[in-house]
């Protein structure tokens, strides 16, 4: 099966206007860098004090592994919300993109 390349986007990108936009940039990033090991730090504390309280081992392993998902989860949906995506599609309601019926339809038409 061949390689298709994908279709380039031609518009320029645009660059941030002041320095004060560089800042809000970097700080997006900063975030990112931040909140993987704060969660799973979240859930190791979470999971040793079940343990503790719970006599058992494993918790706090599972803990770590919950923060990490919950961590990474975050990170998908910011990266996606700065792409210019919304978690529920294209950020338009799907008009005229054929995501269901048309208005004053009932939809069970072909």
């Amino acid at each position: 099966m061949p390689f298709n390349r994908p279709i380039t986007d031609t518009t320029p990108r645009t660059r941030p206007a002041s320095a004060l936009a560089s800042l809000v940039q970097a700080e997006k990033w900063m975030h990112i860098v931040f909140v993987l090991p704060a969660t799973a730090f979240a859930g190791w504390l979470a999971g040793a004090w079940l343990d503790k309280h719970l006599h058992q081992e494993w918790i706090a392993v599972t803990g770590i592994l919950l923060g990490g998902v919950a961590g990474l989860v975050y990170v998908v949906r910011l990266g996606m919300v700065s792409a210019g995506k919304t978690a529920e599609g294209t950020g338009n309601n799907g008009n005229g993109k054929g995501n269901g019926p048309e208005e004053g339809g009932s939809g069970d038409e072909p």
